[in-house]
């Protein structure tokens, strides 16, 4: 037997975890010795969850994806809260505190990002931690301290309109809380939205209870008054908003720290090459938020789990040529039961762009296309779910768009609403996240698996953020009226003797109608 070699991944996120995942499901775990370093002591949980913990539709140990004792069970070991303190790479070794030392022949480094806080006077107690009452958002363990606050809480403000803002702010509205969101931008979500959909979500929030302060630059925390942890916020314009708890969701800034101690080439990440290796070190790689590839960060888990797949099947011979060569960006979001789909150049960038736009603010409804050379460039679709499967489908496959635009804006238009998956294509991509398609849905639906849960174990469909699971549902009805149809049978009677007919139903090609309405689950 050939001696195993030593694998280290720094990481025990979205992304490192995935990776092992991907590593141990190509028999990876024959090849290596695995070692895994996780901040966190607990196993892997999805954080696109978290939001939904906070607002009391999820339990916390419903996000979790592997627990500690997964590990053991595929012979990894994982020093779970524990943080990888400095990488030796002449000698090929990782250590920590406690006298920690690890060899490796590969090391795979994902750490992910950090919060981003924003130089506030007062934020910080004398120690250098948030003081009491400020919380930020990023782990299961702040999810849970900002549960306990908000029981006592009355009034929070989140700093950052962006989506883990609107996320923030959606779960402390459902605890009950007064809550404002303090902007710095011009309007929410400025880095996905064009100003015209900014300015109507903000409406849509709005009347469902959110106050929403933009331009505001929060300058300091002020004095607490009657027994609570903070006073409230003061801005640059000179205006204060009182407040009892503080909510920081101003983005993330990846965690770059460990490699840039090592001596690896960092930028604004990790920067590695198409084989996911770093640039000045090829027994070292790099995946997830942490990694800089030809330019481009990525926060999505879309892009994340791809890399994560591309470098298993390199490191367990699988596909040794496999690389990554970036992602057309694509995503499907709720954001407070608002449907929003986001994908490409949110703006043209050239003349020759075309835009075909349609609002209706009196319902919410936005709806952009960004048209190049025939094809589609970017997309935003707010407040229409049942058009988003159709758009994504065209920007994923780059396919020539009909000269009638409109028809891509509305499918079905005079017809009633419905998701008429018997339309979509196998090989139309309904999981964002984890890539899955039509066809691998309906064959797990054909292998045995004939309910929304069951389908979603077995594809992984819906385990991200979710929005996909009104389609993986139309998706199995829709394979079950077919089975059901094809096995039918009309029984007459024919000189005294029963005879088996085929139905009519099956005499052509199948096709069925599946109606969701948008927020079904």
């Amino acid at each position: 037997m050939l001696k195993k070699e030593r694998l280290i991944v720094i990481g025990n996120g979205m992304a490192g975890a995935r990776f092992v995942e991907e590593l141990v499901a190509r028999d990876g775990a024959e090849m290596y010795d695995i070692v895994m370093f996780g901040e966190e002591s607990c196993g892997n949980y999805n954080r696109i969850l978290l939001s939904s913990v906070l607002a009391g539709a999820h339990r916390p140990e419903d996000t979790f994806i592997n627990n500690l004792s997964w590990y053991e069970e595929q012979g990894i070991k994982l020093y779970s809260g524990v943080k990888a303190g400095w990488i030796d790479r002449m000698g090929q070794s990782v250590y920590a505190a406690g006298g920690i030392s690890e060899s490796y022949d590969k090391l795979v480094i994902a750490t992910g990002s950090t919060p981003f806080l924003p130089p506030v006077e007062s934020m910080h107690d004398e120690d250098g931690f948030l003081r009491s009452g400020v919380f930020s958002f990023r782990t299961l363990e702040d999810c849970q301290a900002m549960i306990d606050h908000a029981a006592t809480a009355r009034r929070a403000v989140v700093i950052g309109g962006g989506l883990l803002g609107l996320e923030a702010a959606r779960g402390l509205l459902e605890r009950h809380l007064e809550v404002h969101i303090a902007h710095l931008g011009g309007h929410l979500m400025n880095g996905q939205l064009d100003a015209p959909a900014g300015a109507m979500l903000k409406e849509t929030l709005e009347d469902l209870g959110l106050n929403i302060h933009l331009d505001k630059l929060a300058v300091s925390v002020t004095p607490p008054f009657a027994g609570a942890p903070v006073g409230g916020l003061k801005f640059k314009d000179g205006e204060e908003l009182e407040c009892d708890m503080i909510v920081v969701a101003a983005g993330v800034r990846p965690n770059i720290d460990l490699a840039r101690q090592a001596g690896l080439h960092v930028q604004h990440g990790i920067v590695i090459q198409d084989d996911l290796s770093c640039r000045n070190d090829r027994n070292i790689y790099a995946i997830g938020e942490c990694a800089q590839h030809r330019g481009k960060l990525f926060g999505l888990v879309a892009p994340l789990w791809e890399q994560a797949r591309i470098l298993a099947e390199q490191l367990t011979g699988e596909n040794p040529e496999a690389s990554f060569r970036g992602v057309k960006l694509s995503t499907k979001l709720k954001v407070l039961g608002v449907d929003l789909a986001i994908m490409g150049d949110k703006d043209p960038q050239t003349d020759e762009d075309e835009q075909v736009h349609y609002s209706e603010p009196a319902r919410g409804v936005y709806k952009k296309l960004i048209v190049r050379n025939g094809r589609l460039a970017g997309a935003i679709l707010l407040g229409d779910g049942l058009t988003a499967p159709g758009v994504l489908q065209a920007f994923d496959r780059g396919e020539l768009l009909p000269e009638n635009r409109a028809g891509l804006l509305f499918p079905g238009a005079g017809v009633a609403a419905r998701m008429d998956v018997a339309e979509l294509p196998d090989t139309a991509q309904v999981c964002n996240c984890n890539g899955v398609t039509k066809g691998r849905i309906i064959q797990v639906c054909q292998q045995g698996q004939s309910t929304l849960e069951a389908v979603c174990a077995a594809t992984r469909a819906g385990s991200g953020c979710g929005a996909c699971k009104p389609q993986v549902k139309a998706i199995v009805a829709f394979e079950a009226n077919r089975s059901a149809s094809q096995s039918a049978t009309a029984i007459s009677v024919i000189g005294g003797k029963k005879v088996a007919f085929p139905t009519i139903e099956n005499a052509g090609p199948s096709r069925a109608t599946v109606k969701v309405s948008p927020g079904s689950s």
